[in-house]
């Protein structure tokens, strides 16, 4: 994968052409014109004025940048100072020796990123294709410390994409972001990834600083149910007390004391008027002695007599989502494609409920498997997160998945009712209402709907004799198939331009395998 970057330097070589401090090059043309530029910048950009390798060219280098290991890079103070903000400030503020050398010394950087990291400042392109996803982060952490916004936007967007590396690998996002580190810039992205998939973090959270975790609390689009995240704020607490006896029964007052004063910050955070009454007896009760007064006596109330007030504050329910490929945004947006409504529903007003059926990591990839637990459901939404792609593709069915559907009929009707009792030929169900879609994720902006064109050739559903190789299928534009019987193992699923919906999801035709997939029941929600 490479990304090229353009736009942002010819603003930043025009730019620099306005600089006279270091533009050593004076190129006298027709009737004596004269312009002033910089000779490393010309031998980078034109063959003319020398070959492309600027980055070897020990001519014009007056700024060495020492990196881990004492690896040294030679760079142009003029070209730094004008695609970098960092190394504005850092020139200005250094002074140089006798031979005019600036030198910056950076030993928390490799030499492989720093070499990266040039490259992008004098090319506008890095490649980052066979790049593992830890070179991504380190070289993620570089780009924000240079000040580098560009470089960092984008690669921000490729590390969100890779979710499962993310999930295995997070302590190391989490420790190279806030310990030891300045990268304010960063850590709200860590923390975005931590609201999104919260175990990541509270499998193992004990050291976690005391202002992340409020970070963590304050936000209502926090993915977890507010019990677990009691117990898991007891135990940070805990932690943080190493003399605290483990058996709360033999806790005194003084114990109690010190545990309510760790928490202090945290604890006006929970939302504790959403705890189920079973939860509150069992897991809050014993540590009532932590909570003022006022609160347990309202919550008390509130579990008896739900409608009457109460003095204090009650927190909005944190917007939850069952799935592990969307969010709740993605929901309201789908929601709204339902509803044909051209304004995306609020987070509070999304009137749909989604209903987990099915969710390959849980339930296995066998396409068999699909048509095993979802015959005769209908109003689902099939969700795909593309491997290696971070892409999320999926469809709308307003029918049911199942050939007896007076809906469904085969593109060759002899013997139409002999083949439905025995399920062994493909059918295609005809309506006005479904359709496919590829959401915003990542690098990707702006989401894509397609609404059926070809209404007859809306949905597919396979027969017996096909279902151990074919999932869900919507028309030709977006099928899952494996002929391994698994999805996640050969690139077969297939999201091509085929005529049945209106609009293409991906740029490209190529075939892909999926790091997971869901699929909900849409239940429109009660007043």
């Amino acid at each position: 994968m490479a990304f090229q970057f353009f736009n942002k330097l010819s603003k930043d070589f025009i730019e620099s052409l306005n600089d006279k401090d270091n533009s050593i090059v004076i190129i006298v043309v027709q009737n004596e014109k004269s312009f002033r530029a910089n000779s490393n910048l010309l031998k980078c950009r034109s063959p003319y004025f020398h070959f492309i390798e600027s980055l070897n060219d020990k001519d014009n280098s007056i700024v060495i940048i020492v990196v881990q290991n004492e690896k040294s890079f030679r760079a142009n103070s003029n070209l730094l100072k004008c695609r970098s903000p960092y190394f504005r400030k850092e020139l200005e503020r250094i002074n140089p020796d006798e031979n005019n050398i600036k030198i910056i010394n950076k030993p928390n950087i490799s030499d492989g990123i720093f070499d990266t990291i040039l490259k992008y400042i004098y090319g506008g392109i890095i490649n980052l294709e066979t790049a593992e996803t830890k070179f991504i982060l380190d070289l993620l952490m570089a780009a924000d410390e240079f000040e580098l916004e560009e470089l960092t936007k984008e690669l921000k967007s490729l590390i969100e994409i890779k979710s499962s590396w993310l999930r295995t690998h997070f302590s190391l996002v989490y420790n190279s972001i806030f310990t030891g580190n300045n990268l304010k810039n960063l850590e709200k992205f860590c923390i975005d990834i931590v609201v999104k998939y919260p175990n990541l973090v509270f499998e193992d959270f004990t050291s976690i600083q005391e202002s992340v975790l409020i970070s963590i609390l304050e936000r209502d689009d926090l993915n977890l149910e507010e019990i677990k995240i009691w117990e898991f704020i007891i135990k940070w607490g805990n932690a943080q007390n190493s003399n605290l006896p483990t058996n709360l029964n033999e806790w005194t007052k003084e114990n109690f004391t010190t545990l309510k004063t760790t928490l202090q910050q945290c604890l006006p955070l929970i939302r504790y008027f959403q705890i189920p009454g079973t939860d509150l007896l069992k897991k809050i009760k014993p540590y009532k002695k932590i909570l003022d007064k006022q609160l347990w006596d309202d919550l008390k109330q509130h579990f008896i007599a739900p409608d009457q007030p109460v003095k204090s504050i009650i927190l909005p329910p944190r917007l939850i989502s069952n799935s592990t490929i969307i969010t709740n945004e993605h929901m309201a947006e789908i929601s709204s494609w339902i509803d044909r409504n051209s304004k995306t529903y609020s987070l509070i007003n999304i009137p749909y409920k989604f209903e987990l059926i099915l969710r390959g990591s849980i339930n296995g990839f066998e396409p068999q498997t699909f048509w095993d637990t979802c015959l005769g459901y209908s109003n689902t939404v099939v969700i795909m997160e593309v491997k290696g792609t971070g892409e999320i593709l999926g469809g709308y069915n307003p029918l049911t998945w199942d050939i007896m559907d007076s809906n469904y009929y085969p593109r060759n009707i002899f013997n139409v009712w002999e083949h439905k009792l025995e399920n062994r030929m493909n059918y295609w169900a005809q309506t006005n209402d479904s359709f496919i879609f590829l959401l915003k994720n990542g690098n990707i902006q702006n989401s894509i709907l397609s609404r059926v064109k070809d209404s007859q050739h809306a949905i597919k559903i396979v027969g017996t004799d096909e279902q151990r190789s074919y999932g869900p299928c919507f028309g030709d534009n977006l099928c899952m198939y494996s002929s391994e019987h698994d999805f996640t193992l050969d690139n077969e699923c297939m999201g091509d331009d085929c005529g049945d919906y209106e609009e293409s999801l991906r740029s490209s035709n190529d075939k892909f395998s999926i790091v997971d997939y869901e699929v909900f029941k849409v239940i429109k929600k009660t007043q």
